[in-house]
């Protein structure tokens, strides 16, 4: 098993923040995810199959305060991890300026788009960013000049 420091999505999360500044959040659950990549898929289609809503050890301070949002997650299955389903249903969305980034090992944005259209009712949703999760590291000025582009 590969132990890694840092995720693809934080290290991109992490890029777009030294790009155009902000608060960084991670989603964290109550139950963990396996540390085994394949037995966190297998946790991870389960949950999918079961439209789950994971319970979250927290949520964002002042979320309501933030006019611009960037949601970035690893695309599991097609989609966001389910724990991002819970996040934003917790929140009314509308008014606000949503814009993805996922990680993904060659699906690219899948159904993700789509499914934050009808969990973000009223916000604007700006077009997403798939980044491939082995070329994370070396991504930093591809994402910051999307980044930067995404808030004009």
């Amino acid at each position: 098993m590969k132990q890694i420091d840092k995720g693809n999505t934080e290290r991109v999360a992490e890029f777009i923040q030294k790009a155009v500044g902000g608060d960084l959040f991670e989603v964290d659950t109550v139950k963990p995810y396996s540390e085994s990549y394949m037995a966190c898929i297998e946790e991870a289609k389960a949950e999918l199959r079961a439209k789950a809503r994971p319970e979250l050890k927290t949520y964002p301070d002042d979320f309501d305060s933030y006019d611009t949002i960037f949601i970035g997650y690893p695309n599991w299955w097609g989609t966001m991890p389910m724990c991002m389903f819970t996040l934003l249903e917790h929140y009314d969305l509308t008014g606000k300026t949503i814009i993805p980034f996922c990680t993904n090992e060659g699906s690219g944005m899948g159904g993700s788009e789509r499914d934050l259209k009808s969990l973000c009712k009223g916000a604007t949703l700006k077009a997403g960013l798939s980044v491939h999760g082995a070329e994370s590291a070396q991504s930093e000025s591809k994402v910051a000049i999307w980044a930067k582009n995404s808030i004009q």
